[in-house]
């Protein structure tokens, strides 16, 4: 039995090992603060050095994971309509198990209701909450769940989503604490990147203007000009197509003039109405439209088809004023992909209205150029008539006055024939002066208009628009006298379409390499009867054969006719 002398010795023992031992859980405590803030100011320093915006939010979501030690980490970024999410960065999610969930979450449920309410939200059990519905198949079980919204210059940016905690504890306040820190500093580190990324985007735009400005005011050919917009437009804003489209003339259509990137050949030669088409309706209101997914999108005409694996969409016209657009630069990413944004839209617009700037510099330098050449010709044209043609008049009546004293029967008729050659020669340089002073007025009706028209005559008897497509240069290399064969055949085929086919679509494709012109009709029709009229056919191929050609027939794949009409692209000889 215990002593009181014993007992009196051990009770203060006792104090001092809970006082130790409180003392030893403060330091733990104060270590563990310790060690936390510590995290926390590496953590920060690690946000803010990325000036890549990509990379800085995969960095943020990394280092939240790590502060609370969450088994998993999400950082979703608000898409401008501010109530869906448009970007969505995970850690502690196998691209596998991605794969096999599906679709990154688009803002419903728990993580829909900080973008409704962006203020911090901790749960014990994601179920037990009233906005939750569960989770897609293949999801890696959830329970805790630590949710802070993240702000970048007062307006929300998006959330971190923190869930299961390590060792099956309960995020606490701490954790609140720390992650709302964590979001301050992301919010500055995302403003300093989206910036930088800003600046450079500035900077590659100007480039390209610079580019631009430069390739034109060298001299350089217009289609040229027109692909280098294209691409580089293309380039900068992350794009999988590009394209330019110009206005045909006296037509209410735009001609596809180039095409780079995806599926690229579906668009080149395309010619597209103002009302049906996406690039038509910017030219039409001398202003950017957008589309969320061209492949859904019923102001845009379904056929041909050419929007396959794009989604989002922005036409700009190229200049606008008095004088209205040049032309329009269409830009598609795939699907999936963000939309265009509004600051994308503007700088976009922006490039398009310095590139016709300089396109309308290059003119004025061009025509500035012909102004000179037209005053050339004039003053040759004057020296000739004042100068060469009287010295030629007065010497040949100098011979035909002496030829009267030459008595050698020969010799006068040689005279003879020199003032028959100056009288002709006369004749030649009269010709040539003409020519020189003739201006060049405005011109016919080109092929490319003519075909237009007639394909816009042929939709009110076929019940549907044609597609139609053309590719070269129709109506520099294209003589007129081959152009109205070309116009004849092409109106031929869409009527026998419209009497005899029962088709509801025909492609129409007219091209030139300046060696040849083939002109291609395609329906979907019934095909050719064995027993059936051929007048007509038999007008195209006379056609053909008296110009060095040739008709082809054929089934497309799935149907109807096709048929080729090609004829060299020469002038008809006398």
């Amino acid at each position: 039995m215990e002593s009181p002398e014993e007992a009196r010795v051990r009770l203060p023992q006792l104090r001092l090992d809970e006082l130790l031992e409180e003392l030893q859980a403060r330091l733990d405590a104060a270590r563990g603060t310790r060690d936390r803030v510590h995290s926390l100011l590496e953590a920060v320093l690690s946000v803010g050095r990325e000036l890549d915006l990509e990379q800085a939010l995969h960095s943020i979501v990394e280092a939240a994971a790590v502060l609370v030690d969450a088994e998993y980490a999400a950082l979703g970024v608000i898409g401008p309509d501010g109530r869906r999410l448009s970007a969505f960065h995970t850690v502690g999610v196998s691209e596998e198990q991605i794969a096999a969930i599906g679709p990154y979450p688009e803002g419903h449920g728990i993580l829909g209701e900080l973008i409704r309410h962006p203020e911090p939200l901790r749960l014990a059990k994601i179920s037990e909450h009233p906005s939750s519905y569960g989770f897609p198949a293949n999801h890696p079980p959830m329970n805790t769940f630590l949710g802070v919204p993240i702000r970048v210059r007062g307006q929300a940016f998006g959330n971190l989503y923190l869930t299961e905690k390590r060792g099956g504890a309960p995020f606490d306040e701490d954790d609140v604490s720390v992650t709302q820190t964590l979001a301050v500093a992301a919010g500055v580190a995302i403003d300093n990147a989206r910036l930088y990324e800003e600046s450079r985007l500035r900077e590659r735009w100007l480039q390209a203007n610079a580019e631009i400005t430069h390739s034109l005011m060298s001299g350089g050919e217009g289609t040229e000009v027109l692909a280098l917009i294209a691409e580089r437009a293309g380039e900068i804003t992350g794009s999988a197509l590009a394209a330019v489209a110009l206005p045909m003339q006296d037509t209410r259509s735009l001609a596809v003039e180039i095409a780079v990137g995806m599926d690229a050949e579906a668009h080149r030669g395309l010619v597209l109405a103002m009302d049906k088409s996406l690039m038509g309706l910017a030219f039409s209101r001398s202003g950017p439209v957008t589309s969320v997914d061209v492949t859904d999108d019923e102001r845009i005409s379904p056929q041909p088809p050419r929007f396959g694996g794009l989604g989002p969409a922005v036409a700009v016209p190229i200049g606008a004023g008095d004088s209205g657009p040049r032309g329009v630069v269409l830009l598609a990413r795939k699907s999936g992909q963000p939309e265009f944004s509004t600051t994308e839209t503007e700088t976009l617009q922006a490039f398009a209205g310095q590139a016709a700037i300089a396109m309308e510099l290059a003119e004025r330098r061009q025509d500035a150029e012909q102004v000179a050449v037209l005053k050339d010709r004039d003053r040759i044209a004057r020296d000739l008539h004042d100068l060469a043609i009287q010295r030629l008049f007065a010497t040949g009546m100098t011979l035909q006055s002496a030829s009267r004293l030459i008595g050698h029967e020969e010799a006068a008729e040689r005279v003879g024939r020199a003032v028959d050659d100056l009288d002709e020669t006369i004749k030649i340089i009269r010709s040539t002066i003409f020519g020189l002073r003739t201006r060049e007025g405005p011109g016919e009706v080109g092929l490319r208009a003519r075909a237009v028209r007639v394909a816009g005559e042929a939709a009110q008897v076929l019940g549907f628009a044609p597609g139609l497509r053309m590719e070269g240069l129709l109506d520099t290399d294209v003589p007129k006298e081959i152009a109205d064969h070309v116009v004849a055949v092409l109106s031929e085929a869409l009527t026998n379409i419209a009497r005899h086919a029962h088709a509801d679509r025909a492609d129409v494709l007219l091209a030139t390499d300046g060696r040849e012109v083939r002109l291609s009709v395609t329906d979907n029709g019934v095909g050719i009867p064995a027993d059936g009229r051929r007048s007509g056919l038999r007008n195209m191929t006379e056609r053909a054969e008296q110009l060095g050609g040739r008709l082809e027939l054929g089934e497309p794949e799935g149907g109807g006719t096709r048929l080729v009409w090609r004829v060299p692209a020469q002038r008809l000889q006398a």
